[in-house]
């Protein structure tokens, strides 16, 4: 056991070697550090020491990253956020308890987000980090209490709960609708199509189960963030199939009209994921219940 905590890396020393190696000078490294030049230079032979590795090569008055430097300064930089945000996270959480979710950026922006004030009212002794990711992590590694998930109830080192099935609607503007005749799929078939680029059979999918054989399908323009598909739609761009979750206000607002109603349920779910170790935690089972007492069943 004590052989291995020589290993544990010392936060000061890779403070120290992270600023020499974005400065080039250890002079300027201990500027901004407040130590010494002699101080900085200590540690940093300290952590060579360690290391057995030689982590700069000196050049007239600077100091350059040799070739185990270069690869070692991205994990020294790493161990430096994540100790950062370790301390921010307990620094936040002081007389509150707090939860960390990693969440999809747009359903936590335009579906958790806007329905957290009730959440909160029921629970107000949490704290919130919400913090927005697209692919799988790693949650016991992050620090994370939670994510949200979209696809197979798969994730590594982690439970998955259902949350609800996408149902996604045919959506355009008033404007784009003005004057055109879209009343059948055959007719949309022909109309300007907005494609989500991660979901490139979306548009034939949903052809498909309406009975049409659309060649147009997978043309049109593309976006790749849901945020940015909604607005070109609302903006007149063309007709995008749109997840119903994801629109509410819009079509409350009238900013989007469903084209046709014809919904189609999408093959992949939402799901709340936790990992293993916390999977009986009292704050995440509080979230989890709560956001499916959220979830409108589709019409």
């Amino acid at each position: 056991m004590t052989a291995a905590r020589t290993l544990l890396p010392d936060l000061g020393k890779l403070q120290a070697f992270e600023a020499a190696a974005r400065h080039g000078n250890v002079t300027l490294a201990g500027r901004e550090l407040n130590l010494s030049q002699s101080a900085v230079s200590r540690q940093i032979r300290d952590l060579e020491a360690q290391l057995g590795l030689l982590l700069f090569e000196r050049v007239r008055q600077r100091v350059v990253l040799s070739a185990a430097g270069q690869k070692f300064l991205p994990d020294a930089r790493k161990l430096l956020e994540q100790g950062e945000a370790a301390m921010l996270r307990a620094m936040a959480s002081s007389g509150v308890s707090l939860l960390s979710l990693a969440t999809l950026p747009t359903f936590g922006s335009r579906w958790l987000v806007p329905r957290l004030p009730g959440f909160l009212k029921t629970y107000p002794g949490i704290a919130l980090n919400v913090v927005s990711r697209s692919e799988q992590f790693d949650l016991e590694e992050q620090g994370f209490d939670a994510a949200i998930h979209y696809g197979q109830p798969v994730w590594a080192n982690a439970v998955c709960r259902y949350i609800c099935r996408e149902v996604i609607v045919p959506a355009a503007s008033p404007g784009f609708l003005a004057g055109r005749d879209i009343a059948t799929p055959e007719a949309l078939a022909h109309a300007p199509l907005l494609n989500m680029a991660t979901r490139p059979k979306a548009w034939a999918n949903w052809f498909q189960v309406a009975g049409v054989d659309a060649q147009g399908a997978y043309q049109g323009h593309r976006f790749d963030q849901f945020t940015m598909l909604i607005e070109a739609a609302v903006a007149g761009l063309g007709v995008a199939l749109l997840p119903l979750y994801l629109v509410e206000s819009e079509l409350r607002d009238g900013k989007l009209q469903v084209v046709l109603d014809m919904p189609l349920q999408t093959e992949k779910s939402y799901y709340f994921v936790v990992p293993e170790r916390k999977a009986a935690g009292l704050l995440t089972n509080q979230l989890f219940d709560w956001m499916v007492g959220q979830v409108t069943p589709p019409a």
